[in-house]
């Protein structure tokens, strides 16, 4: 405790300079940890997005996902209700929801339109899935449309504004049949959507399955899209959906989720190489506090060599002043962190669309115990470090010459 106390002394010996120390400390942890919450804000998100979209697991028949479909519902899904029941008995699984992929055209009766469409359940795709559509007009598929109406559809916003529809517009939908005709059916416009990608909202059209199987003159469906109650669970699911057999192939979010790959492993480098750097600076600033503080306390180490004091000991002492200030930066850098979160939550500051986007998301930090303990223990390790390489040459200077240094 004396030791301590001791290295606190010397610690406010030079105020100014250990303060300067102790910011460049505080504000390279906060750095760290603000960088590195916010990265894994948007894995966090990414992977959430990702397995809301597409389904935690997604089931569907042997070759569906290995061949290309030489007519529509070639690899489909029969005896669907059986195997949706089936899979609904685990009590990890939230929900079970059917997905049948069309492509063809739609037309306004002057100007036709290539689309990529897909026929959900209306009464449990917008609950289970929460809010994954931005509607601009009207609103999403009647869970239970009356008797004899006509069908509904949703349209993409650079769909919708291309073929000059709104809601209640009236317009064709056409697609090849399984049984290579051509099949067309009415549908009156229920909302117009977007899903933040242009690229996406202009060939988006969301109908229901139903109408989808109507068109397509099928009662198959292409996929059943299995949400979790927790993402967490994913491969152990599918493991022991692998193992309980039966003619269905299967993937995983991942499997799908090429988007949040990428980005994945470009904010590794990116945060890696700013938070190296940042690490590299606090290092250097602590280094270079010691190495001063021990070119004035020359005469001083002389003195303690003299009286009996060991190398070890002289040692010892200046890494625990590198301790003192690399603990408190890391603790004051924390607590920074932690305000700024805190801050940017209340403040609900927006970022920027990414890149392929129209739509913006709101900037958080992830306040992660383990980024936060390995955050900590590097600052305070590398001013330990740092200590020890500025004070082991100045502790094995000869005696008599360090008590004649000026």
């Amino acid at each position: 405790m004396k030791t301590l106390m001791l290295a606190l002394r010397n610690v406010q010996r030079n105020r100014r300079r250990s303060l300067i120390t102790l910011l460049i400390a505080i504000v390279g942890t906060a750095a760290v940890t603000i960088g590195g919450g916010f990265a894994l804000y948007t894995y966090d998100s990414l992977r959430e997005q990702a397995a809301r979209d597409s389904g935690h697991v997604i089931v569907a028949a042997p070759g569906y996902f290995d061949h290309d479909e030489d007519r529509p519902m070639q690899y489909g899904l029969a005896d669907v209700e059986s195997l949706r029941r089936r899979l609904l008995l685990d009590d990890r699984v939230r929900a079970v929801l059917p997905k049948v992929q069309i492509s063809g055209l739609i037309s306004n009766g002057d100007k036709s339109a290539v689309v990529i469409g897909t026929g959900v359940d209306p009464a449990s795709e917008f609950h289970v899935k929460g809010p994954f559509l931005k509607v601009l007009e009207g609103q999403v598929l009647t869970p239970h449309p009356e008797r004899g109406a006509p069908p509904e559809v949703l349209l993409g916003a650079d769909l919708a504004r291309s073929m000059g529809a709104h809601v209640g517009t009236s317009l064709t939908l056409m697609a090849t049949t399984t049984e290579g005709t051509l099949n067309a059916i009415d549908v009156v416009v229920q909302g117009v959507v977007s899903q933040g990608v242009p690229d996406i909202d202009k060939r988006l059209v969301l109908i229901g399955v139903p109408t989808a199987q109507a068109l397509l003159l099928t009662d198959r469906i292409s996929t059943l899209a299995v949400h979790l109650r927790r993402t967490d669970d994913t491969e152990a699911y599918a493991a022991d959906l692998r193992r309980s057999g039966g003619a269905m192939a299967l993937q995983t979010w991942q499997d799908q989720a090429f988007f949040y790959e990428a980005v994945r492993a470009l904010y590794n480098r990116i945060f890696g190489l700013l938070g190296a750097i940042i690490v590299l600076i606090v290092g250097f600033a602590v280094f270079n506090t010691i190495a001063m503080s021990v070119v004035e306390r020359t005469r001083e180490v002389g003195t303690l060599r003299a009286l009996g004091a060991l190398p070890g000991q002289i040692i010892r002492d200046f890494a625990l002043e590198g301790l003192l200030i690399g603990a408190a930066g890391a603790a004051l850098g924390l607590l920074l962190c932690s305000m700024s979160s805190l801050g940017l939550a209340l403040l609900g500051v927006q970022m920027p669309p990414a890149p392929g986007r129209s739509v913006g998301y709101p900037l958080h930090i992830n306040l992660d115990a383990g980024l936060f303990l390995w955050t900590a223990l590097l600052v305070v390790g590398l001013s330990v470090l740092a200590a020890w390489f500025a004070s082991r040459k100045a502790a094995a200077r000869p005696i008599v010459e360090a008590l004649a240094h000026v």
